[in-house]
């Protein structure tokens, strides 16, 4: 009898620990971006699906769903929420004030709307929130130099109150963001992607962050999340310089979240330990 030929046992190549390690970075950036990424994934639905009620309606039912569940499955734990709701509150109160002076609109009926708002709008700001939480735990963040409360409390104070007084006192966006690259100049941010900690300034990744949230915008506006006034005629790009107020939200969102959970106590200020290199 002839014998059968063995078929030849494939070896792939092992993947490079760099493109390794960056696999890893994606996958725990993807998981961190779940609650965003639902967000989206609901306009994109009710966009092409007709939902049983009111549009901005049911997102806020699938918001509150999501939020549940996630509480409900260990993905966040209650204290966890409790910033997550302040983040919601504080969004909620800027959306109040933009629509107010038309800086965008909220052009589709809905039930759950208060002064033209819709009340799911401020799981957008929770969704930021939720991902630097997420973030926090997955990649085992630390922070070195982090400033003193006396300087970061003030800035971030300033930085959410520029985003009301710019419209009746000039702008001070480029003296806040000279401010933040003063007392963020030394401080970086530690983080693991797979087993090796690694760091960058953390100035560099507000500015990251702030790119990644005004894309996500791009594509929420597009979906009809909400409706600037040059996109009334029709969708287009979001203005660049939007850039930088998504970079100062990003800013006061982690300097809200690190206050917090120093205060709270689960993460001791010994940052000034670490060593990134």
């Amino acid at each position: 009898m002839r014998a059968t030929p063995t078929a030849a046992v494939v070896r792939r190549p092992p993947l490079h620990p760099a493109a390794l390690e960056l696999l890893h970075f994606g996958l725990k950036n993807a998981r961190a971006c779940l609650f965003p990424a639902y967000i989206l994934a609901m306009l994109a639905l009710t966009r092409v699906v007709e939902p049983p009620l009111a549009r901005y309606d049911f997102l806020l039912l699938a918001c509150l769903a999501m939020q549940a569940l996630m509480l409900a499955t260990g993905l966040e734990t209650r204290d966890e929420l409790k910033v997550i709701t302040l983040f919601h509150l504080l969004g909620l109160g800027l959306e109040l004030f933009k629509v107010h002076v038309g800086s965008w609109s909220y052009p589709e009926a809905a039930v759950a709307k208060l002064g033209g708002v819709p009340l799911y709008s401020g799981f957008m700001y929770a969704s930021v929130a939720s991902y630097m939480i997420q973030a926090w735990r997955l990649f085992g963040l630390r922070f070195v130099h982090w400033p003193r409360p006396a300087l970061v409390v003030p800035l971030g104070a300033l930085i959410y109150a520029n985003f009301f007084a710019n419209h009746v006192l000039p702008d001070a966006r480029a003296f806040l963001i000279v401010a933040v690259l003063l007392v963020f100049r030394r401080t970086r941010v530690a983080f693991t992607p797979r087993a090796t900690p690694r760091g960058m300034p953390l100035v560099l990744a507000f500015l990251l962050i702030g790119v990644f949230v005004w894309l996500a915008e791009n594509v929420a506006t597009y979906l009809g999340a909400w409706q600037y006034p040059h996109q009334q005629a029709g969708w287009r790009m979001v203005d660049p310089h939007k850039l930088s107020s998504w970079a100062l939200l990003v800013i006061v969102s982690l300097m809200i979240v690190v206050q917090l959970k120093h205060v709270k106590g689960r993460r001791p200020r010994q940052a000034q330990d670490v060593v990134v290199d």
